[in-house]
C-alpha cells in the first residue's frame, strides 16, 4: 500500500461545444457536462466519486468551453466538497492524452503519486478507491476500468484482452472491424506520473519521423493513420495503450456494476435512472417519498428539487427527476422523465419517456410520451426550451426545438 502522505489528483475531460452536437437540442442551452442527471449536473457524478479517493489534492476539468460557462459551478462544487476544483481550457485539440500532457505542470504541482483520468460522458459507479488499491498491487504505469458487454456491441468501443491471472493488458484495439473481445475500455483510468514520459515519447517520435520524411521524402516510413497528426496531438488509445499493451505497463480492473456512454439525450434519460437507483445506496436522502395523502404518490426512484411544487394528487415515478421551480398540477402522471427548471405541467397531463426543457409548459389533459427505446433517434420525446404544448395535445416519439407552440398532435416528427 502507498504511504499516507501520497497525494492523488483527478482529471475529468469535459469536451466542448463542437463535441456535443448529438446532444442537441438540450446542449443549445447549457454545456452538456452541466445537464442534470438525477437532479445533479452530469459532471457532478464523477466529481463526487473523486471525493472518495484517499488523499485527493485537487480535481481538474479540461475542455473547450469558455471558462465563464463553468465558473459558477466550479466555485460552488469546490465549496461543497471542500476540494479545489479548477477548470482548464484547451486552446486547440491535443487528443485524449495530449490534453493531459498540455497541462502537466499544473497537474503535477502537488507532486501527486497517482493521477485519475475520467471522461465526463461516462455513467458508472466509478469504483475509484478500489481501482487505486488494485493499481498499487499491480504496479505498472496505469490501470484501466473495463466491463464485459455483449459481443454485438463491443465493436463500438475500445476492445481489449487481459491476462486472466494477472489482469495485465495484453492487447488493445479501438473500435475493431472484427471481434476481438467482449471486454471494453470504460474511459476511466489511473496513472502514475510516468504517463507524461510515455506521451512525450510519442510526440518526440512523431517529430523525428516528420524530420526524417522531410530529409528523405520517403512517405512510407509512417503509417497512414498517424502520418498527418501534429506532434502534440496524442491519442490515449491508439498511441499509448495499443503500443504498450503486453509490456507489463497497463493492467485492468473489471467493473461488475452498470456502465453507459452518454452520447444522446435519450441515453441521458437511461443514465438518470441508473444514478437514481444508485442513490438508494449512496444518497437515500436525495430520493423523494410520498403515499398520496399529504404529498404526491411516489413509486420507485424519484428526485424532486426542494423548490419544485408538486400537487398531492399527482403520481410520480419511477425514474423521474424534477428540477428547480417546476410546477406539477393536480392529477398529473409522470413516468421515466426529466423535468427541467421552471417547467409547468398542468392538471391531468401525462409525461412518459420524455425530457421537458426549461420554461416549457404542458397543457391540461395533454400527453407527451415515447416508446422508451433509448438507442432510437426518436425513442425519447424531447422538448427544447420554452416549448408550449396546448391543452389536449398528444406528442409522441418527437423532438421539438426551442420556442415552439404545439396546438395539434404530432407523432414521430422533428419540429425545427
Amino acid at each position: 500500500m502507498g504511504s499516507t502522505d501520497e497525494r492523488v489528483v483527478a482529471v475529468i475531460m469535459v469536451g466542448g461545444p463542437t463535441k456535443g452536437t448529438r446532444f442537441r437540442p438540450l446542449s443549445l442551452n447549457i454545456p452538456k457536462p452541466l445537464f442534470p442527471l438525477a437532479g445533479q449536473p452530469m459532471v457532478h457524478h464523477p466529481i463526487s466519486a473523486c471525493k472518495k479517493i484517499p488523499n485527493l489534492a485537487q480535481i481538474f476539468l479540461i475542455g473547450f468551453y469558455d471558462e465563464r460557462e463553468f465558473a459558477l459551478y466550479v466555485s460552488s462544487i469546490s465549496n461543497e466538497l471542500r476540494v479545489p476544483v479548477r477548470y482548464l481550457r484547451e486552446d486547440k485539440p491535443h487528443g485524449s492524452a495530449g490534453g493531459l500532457y498540455n497541462f502537466r505542470d499544473l497537474i503535477m504541482e502537488d507532486s501527486p503519486s497517482h493521477i485519475f483520468l475520467l471522461n465526463c460522458d461516462v455513467c458508472c459507479s466509478f469504483p475509484l478507491p478500489e481501482m487505486l488499491e488494485s493499481h498499487r498491487r499491480y504496479g505498472g504505469m496505469g490501470t484501466i476500468l473495463v466491463i464485459k458487454v455483449s459481443a454485438e456491441s463491443a465493436n463500438q468501443f475500445g476492445e481489449l484482452v487481459a491476462d486472466p491471472a494477472t489482469n495485465e493488458l495484453l492487447h488493445y484495439t479501438e473500435k475493431p472491424e472484427t471481434f476481438v473481445s467482449d471486454r471494453i475500455n470504460c474511459g476511466v483510468y489511473i496513472f502514475t506520473p510516468d504517463i507524461f514520459t510515455a506521451i512525450q515519447g510519442v510526440s518526440t517520435q512523431r517529430k523525428d519521423r516528420a524530420n526524417l520524411r522531410r530529409l528523405s521524402s520517403f512517405d512510407a516510413i509512417d503509417s497512414a493513420t498517424s502520418r498527418n497528426l501534429p506532434a502534440d496531438f496524442v491519442r490515449l488509445d491508439q498511441d499509448i495503450l495499443s503500443p504498450l499493451a503486453g509490456k507489463k505497463q497497463f493492467y485492468t480492473y473489471e467493473s461488475m456494476d452498470f456502465w453507459e456512454q452518454i452520447k444522446t439525450p435519450g441515453m441521458s434519460l437511461k443514465c438518470s435512472a441508473l444514478y437514481l437507483a444508485q442513490f438508494r445506496f449512496t444518497s437515500p436522502h436525495l430520493l423523494a417519498s410520498g403515499d398520496g395523502t399529504k404529498s404526491a404518490a411516489i413509486s420507485g426512484d424519484v428526485y424532486i428539487h426542494p423548490s419544485a411544487k408538486v400537487h398531492p394528487t399527482a403520481k410520480i415515478g419511477p425514474n423521474v427527476s424534477i428540477s428547480a421551480n417546476a410546477r406539477i398540477g393536480a392529477g398529473a402522471r409522470l413516468i421515466s422523465c426529466i423535468i427541467l427548471d421552471d417547467v409547468e405541467i398542468k392538471e391531468n397531463a401525462v409525461v412518459i419517456h420524455a425530457i421537458v426543457g426549461w420554461k416549457s409548459s404542458i397543457g391540461r389533459w395533454s400527453r407527451v410520451q415515447a416508446s422508451g427505446d433509448y438507442n432510437a433517434k426518436l425513442g425519447v420525446t424531447i422538448l427544447g426550451e420554452s416549448v408550449s404544448v396546448e391543452d389536449e395535445v398528444v406528442v409522441v416519439n418527437s423532438i421539438v426545438l426551442p420556442n415552439k407552440t404545439l396546438n395539434v398532435s404530432v407523432q414521430e416528427e422533428i419540429i425545427l
